[in-house]
């Protein structure tokens, strides 16, 4: 993330990206009709990679279905830079979220916290989680685990710039996941 300073000096979150260029790798005419684009130089391909990778030496392949409004604007070999998008259209921005490891009630779901009083042992903790019927826990309360890294998607970001010729995109506010990491842009 970075900052853009306007003339008149309202300062904006903003966060850079580098959209393409991603090459359309195959077409799929199966009962939906889907292309692959590609992303990034891969330094090795795997054995199996090789034959349908033999023009394209990309890293990271995913797959789209075809709207029924643009079924034919893909040809195989063609490729997909930051110009396709319009500054004047928000944009959805999907990726996998930083992970967080083990966390407890109180940092995952903003429990509140114990009595700190003298001899307190339930201070982070959640407190009664079953009930006499059905005697165990119900699916979907909310307990301790995992947060973190899964797929998330924002809505309605804003586009502020977008230079072409670097494939480069700055976009209004965070993205999900870390730095380096893959996004799918759809407007």
């Amino acid at each position: 993330m970075t900052q853009v300073i306007a003339p008149d000096g309202v300062v904006t979150p903003a966060t850079v990206i580098e959209a393409g260029p991603c090459p359309v790798v195959q077409i799929k005419d199966n009962a939906k009709k889907s292309f692959q684009i590609g992303f990034g130089s891969a330094r090795k391909i795997n054995k199996p990679l090789t034959n349908h990778l033999k023009e394209h030496k990309v890293r990271h392949l995913r797959e789209f279905i075809f709207d029924d409004d643009n079924a034919e604007v893909y040809q195989s070999g063609q490729v997909v830079n930051a110009s396709i998008f319009d500054q004047k259209i928000a944009v959805k921005i999907t990726g996998i979220s930083k992970g967080k490891g083990m966390a407890g009630v109180v940092k995952r779901y903003n429990f509140k916290i114990g009595p700190m009083s003298h001899g307190s042992k339930s201070k982070r903790q959640p407190g009664s989680t079953g009930c006499q019927y059905p005697q165990h826990k119900l699916k979907g309360k909310k307990s301790p685990g995992r947060m973190g890294n899964d797929r998330t998607t924002i809505k309605n970001l804003q586009i502020l710039t977008i230079e072409a010729d670097k494939n480069l995109m700055v976009v209004k506010g965070s993205v999900p996941g870390c730095n380096n990491s893959l996004l799918i842009i759809q407007q």
